[in-house]
């Protein structure tokens, strides 16, 4: 397996990965295209103007103590290679507190043809050499998002569906692999639906037992990856609603089916999850340890829907946004120990993040 890799490439890539997944430690999932970030910032009245971004991202690399519980962040390209009004590189600003720079490689969702609207996940054209540029830019891990959807009356996800995930997801790790980036392998399955917990189950089982199968054809070091998966919760439509001890159950039992002890980390996505909810579940998970890998977080809106909130941009908002940043990744961190208490009060945290059709 991962014969294709020199001894000291995969030695380097493990060793990130680990890093990566450190007890007490998690993802900022900063990764959002700019489309995307112009509906987060049209929500609190701030227009999408490239300095804008920039300033908004400066915000959340430079709050200190952030890499006490950080230990990468994932990047849009253009983060990559932007810098603050000051003229600092971001990733300088993220390597001030210890935390790896990562990026976001695939090109977004296409139809696949004879399907009703599942979806490919495309940008597997020109990987290696965009992944060679991201390396010398200081990036050390990647991310690649496929998308898939439950829907029983329709076939939803379908066979074609699952395996054409699996087989780009795989094939766009190894390409990080030998470009000298840790992949991040993300098949989230949304939770858009009426559905039940155990049809999510049953789903997340299959689709990462077909995909750790086409990981292991195509040759994929799993010392040096990481999953990002969604937890296994019912649809947000489902009537029956379930607590943080039995989406806990579903889920540590689905990677326990399905996930090898090589793997070095788990990252969840919080798939609009209110942040709290977010926090509480991943909490649920790691107070059933032992586990074999490092159950953590991947959390873009969990992260920062408060810290936007507060910061609304408005020079004067930093310091406070930056404290609420910090609040959600130091109760994230605490959750990843299975030491979090919950966040009393804080109903900001207790928003539903949820949108229809997720797309960023």
């Amino acid at each position: 397996m991962a014969t294709f890799l020199k001894a000291d490439k995969a030695k380097e890539l493990a060793d990130i990965a680990k890093r990566i997944a450190s007890p007490g430690k998690g993802i900022l999932a900063a990764d959002e295209s700019t489309g995307t970030i112009k509906k987060r910032f049209d929500n609190i009245k701030v227009e999408n103007t490239e300095a804008n971004r920039a300033a908004y991202r400066n915000l959340l690399f430079q709050t200190t103590d952030l890499g006490r519980y950080i230990s990468g962040a994932i990047l849009f390209e253009e983060t990559l290679f932007q810098r603050n009004a000051q003229g600092t590189a971001m990733t300088e600003l993220l390597h001030a507190e210890g935390i790896i720079p990562g990026i976001k490689v695939d090109k977004g969702l296409v139809t696949i043809g004879g399907t009703d609207d599942e979806k490919a996940t495309q940008g597997l054209d020109g990987l290696a050499q965009r992944c060679s540029e991201y390396y010398n830019a200081g990036a050390r891990f990647a991310k690649w998002r496929a998308v898939l959807s439950i829907d029983q009356a329709n076939g939803k996800p379908s066979m074609l569906a699952i395996n054409t995930a699996a087989d780009a997801l795989s094939k766009y790790a190894v390409i990080c692999q030998e470009n000298g980036l840790v992949p991040i392998v993300e098949p989230e399955i949304l939770s858009d639906g009426s559905h039940g917990i155990e049809v999510c189950a049953r789903v997340t089982e299959k689709v990462l037992a077909t995909l750790f199968k086409s990981m292991s054809d195509h040759g994929v070091l799993l010392e040096g990856a990481l999953l990002k998966p969604n937890m296994v919760t019912p649809g947000v439509d489902c009537p029956q609603k379930e607590d943080a001890a039995t989406i806990a159950f579903f889920t540590v039992r689905t990677l326990r089916r399905t996930v090898p002890p090589a793997l070095p980390g788990v990252v969840f996505l919080s798939g609009g999850q209110s942040e709290e909810e977010a926090s509480v579940n991943l909490n649920a998970m790691n107070a059933m340890q032992p586990h074999p890998w490092i159950l953590s977080f991947s959390y873009g809106r969990a992260l920062q829907a408060s810290c936007l909130k507060a910061w609304a941009g408005k020079t004067e908002n930093e310091s406070a946004a930056k404290k609420v940043l910090l609040a959600r990744a130091e109760a994230n961190s605490m959750a990843q120990l299975g030491k979090y208490l919950g966040g009393g009060s804080d109903l900001a945290a207790s928003v539903s993040l949820f949108e229809r059709k997720y797309v960023y």
